[in-house]
């Protein structure tokens, strides 16, 4: 996921970022195909959530202390939980297949995992 135009930034290295920027993308493609009427509803919501996790990996990796970047990862995790709970939501409305689901939900396990040992990292590190 290196970018040929310029420096990359130290949090860009994190797979759970790239994980997270990963779900992103894929969260914007699904809920295009949601109806019209959800665009102000679940769709934004979905989105902003997806984009909070990556956003609070980002903001977190350049706080000072062991606790201050846990705190953001505990955030992007609460974002990742909305995500998942969104998502649940859009299956029951059928917008979201069971296999599609099932797949985003092995995808956002995986960085759930990331965030926990990344966070259990930075707390143990002081």
């Amino acid at each position: 996921m290196k970018s040929d135009k310029g420096k990359q930034f130290s949090f860009e290295k994190l797979d759970v970022w790239q994980n997270s920027i990963d779900l992103t993308v894929a969260m914007y493609k699904l809920t295009d195909n949601f109806p019209a009427h959800e665009s102000y509803n679940l769709t934004s919501q979905l989105r902003r959530a997806c984009v909070s996790v990556s956003s609070n990996i980002a903001e977190g990796n350049y706080r000072i202390t062991g606790k201050d970047r846990g705190h953001f990862l505990t955030m992007a995790y609460g974002s990742l939980m909305e995500v998942i709970n969104q998502l649940i939501v859009a299956n029951k409305l059928n917008y979201v297949s069971d296999e599609h689901l099932d797949d985003l939900r092995n995808q956002i396990s995986l960085i759930a995992n990331q965030l926990s040992s990344l966070k259990k990292y930075q707390l143990n590190k002081q």
